[in-house]
């Protein structure tokens, strides 16, 4: 017995101490998982915290300074939260470990034993799904393409500050030979220049001024009178037209002669056009009205506008100049015809401008509710975006003469063979410019940062998605700011024809056509902010029919055009008849 005694000391010892070591360990894993416990209820909470500020701010209003900010920054919208946002995670509360009990024999350490392999028969166990965030939020559109950073078009955009680099250093050019001739030399120049400067540039002067005039009464009036201006402008265009055909006819010189005839054959054409357009006129006056609300929600919209009527008039001056410079340089005639077409590009870029501005800020009204900030949409018509407009602005005047072309034919073919060719070759052309190119284009320019080219087909599409080609096809928005500066230049040629004929009679055919240009340049500026707004009524209704935004005004249309109760005479197009062989019969 007394033998055997060390030895079961020395077994009790080793046991107590595997013991110690084993409860040591078990501590420092209770430990370990201790603080990997409150990591992940911090990271919990963290998260918690984190969805319940996303679903204080989903509650803000959509035009929230706050709300864009976020999410401009984030590239995402809110996702709504859970209604069990307030239950736990997880417990919070960790189960005490289990007592261990210290062994009074040491025990053989257990073999670790391979886990049982599943029988057919038995269910799989289930899957613990662990994910990192608490709510999964659903795929939405994202505000990002709003917001594109890419230049559009930037070929034409190249394009036209190369020739605008190249206009303003020809001009100040033409500037210098008109001061040069004028003081530099002793002949029939000076007093050639001499003259001119005393009888034209006063009345040409006073025409640009008139015509900023006549552009700032205009918009105002179709801002406050919609309804009674469409008829006013139909009707006012005509008798100022006839007025300053018949005025230049009684000058009796053949150069009036010539302008007067003109006049009188277009005022003859715009009273017909006015008959024609009679039953469109209401429906005309209802977009014009409800497409004018947002207006008075921003401001400083009208701002653009000054700025673009301000840089034209400044500029016009000095081409004014350039012109009276170019007098005195190698082929006179040539050189103003480039100076007028130039003008004619710079101004109706101007309006375009402004076209974009207005419609970035009422498209994002529309489609997103938010109330965007003018001068930003300004800045990005003015960079990104120009080059859109500068193209828009090559093509889209094309496009409206084409389209009154192929209106024009289709009225006159009949049944002549030549003009039922030609008729059907112009339809097809017009099929294939409106599928590309067209004024609606610029609302998904300004508002999506698409090229000329492809908004103008994604817009179309979206009429067509809306059955609302026939509707858009007979709109007279874009006829109605057309006259409304060809109402301009009249009034302009009526107050200079009459000056320059009392001063100087040689010039006033001369003065009559610069500034009829003038006026009607200056007034089309001024009316792209009502433009912008139909078009903007337009293709933000293709594009989101169910917005409380819009009325039941075209869905009631479009009920009576499938009724039969409305006839729209709509842009010809090519029928199936033209298209299909003739059957035999």
């Amino acid at each position: 017995m007394g033998a055997t005694d060390p030895a079961v000391e020395e077994r009790e010892n080793k046991g107590e101490k595997l013991g110690r070591e084993r409860e040591e360990t078990e501590e420092k894993q209770r430990e370990v998982k201790s603080v990997e416990e409150e990591e992940e209820e911090s990271k919990d909470k963290d998260e918690v915290n984190h969805h319940r500020f996303l679903a204080s701010l989903n509650r803000l209003n959509p035009t929230n300074p706050l709300r864009i900010i976020f999410n401009n920054g984030g590239g995402s919208r809110f996702t709504t939260p859970s209604p069990n946002l307030a239950q736990p995670l997880r417990s919070s509360s960790r189960a005490p470990p289990p007592m261990q009990t210290p062994p009074t024999r040491a025990q053989p350490p257990e073999e670790p034993q391979p886990p049982p392999s599943p029988s057919p028969s038995s269910p799989p166990p289930p899957r613990q799904h662990q994910s990192r965030s608490l709510f999964t939020p659903t795929p939405q559109e994202t505000l990002a393409s709003l917001n594109s950073t890419k230049y559009t078009n930037k070929f034409f955009l190249l394009l036209f500050v190369l020739h605008k680099v190249v206009a303003i250093g020809f001009v100040c050019f033409l500037v210098f030979r008109g001061v040069q001739g004028l003081i530099g030399s002793n002949g029939s120049v000076k007093r050639k220049e001499q003259k001119i400067l005393k009888f034209l540039l006063p009345q040409v002067e006073a025409a640009s001024l008139l015509s900023i005039i006549l552009a700032f009464s205009w918009q105002m009036a179709f801002r406050i009178w919609p309804d009674f201006m469409i008829h006013f402008i139909l009707w006012s265009t005509f008798l100022m037209s006839l007025s300053s055909g018949i005025l230049l006819l009684c000058f009796q010189m053949p150069a009036t002669d010539a302008v007067g005839v003109c006049l009188i054959a277009f005022s003859i054409g715009n009273g017909l056009y006015a008959c024609w357009v009679t039953r469109r006129i209401k429906f005309c006056s209802k977009i014009l009205v409800k497409s004018l609300e947002p207006v008075s929600k921003f401001s400083d919209l009208n701002l653009p506008t000054y700025y673009m009527l301000a840089a034209g008039f400044l500029w016009m001056s000095l081409w004014i100049f350039g012109v009276i410079g170019a007098l005195n340089f190698y082929f006179p005639p040539l050189v103003i015809i480039a100076l007028v077409l130039s003008l004619a590009w710079t101004t109706e870029v101007m309006r375009n401008v402004v076209n974009l501005t207005v419609s970035r800020v009422v498209a994002l009204f529309y489609l997103r509710g938010m109330q965007s900030s003018t001068r930003f949409s300004f800045q990005r018509a003015l960079s990104r975006n120009l080059g859109s407009a500068c193209l828009g602005s090559l093509f889209v005047p094309t496009i409206e003469a084409l389209r009154i072309l192929a209106r024009g034919l289709n009225l006159l073919k009949g049944e002549d063979e030549f003009m039922f060719c030609c008729a059907n070759c112009c339809l097809k052309l017009m099929t294939f410019i409106f599928e590309h190119g067209n004024g609606w284009a610029f609302v998904q320019i300004a508002a999506y940062g698409k090229g000329f080219v492809r908004a103008s087909q994604d817009t179309w599409k979206l009429f067509e998605a809306a059955d609302m080609v026939e509707i858009v096809d007979a709109d007279i928005t874009s006829s109605i700011c057309f006259l409304t500066g060809i109402c301009s230049g009249c009034v302009c040629v009526i107050v200079a024809a009459a000056w320059t004929h009392t001063v100087y009679k040689p010039f006033t055919a001369t003065i009559s056509l610069l500034a009829f240009f003038i006026g009607y340049l200056m007034t089309r500026i001024s009316m792209a902010l009502p433009h912008a707004c139909v078009s903007c009524y337009y293709a933000c209704y293709a594009e989101n029919q169910e917005s409380r935004f819009f009325d039941k005004t075209i869905k009631d249309r479009q009920a009576l055009i499938r009724n039969g109760r409305v006839v729209v005479a709509t842009t010809p197009r090519v029928r199936r008849f033209l298209a299909e062989p003739a059957q035999p019969a």
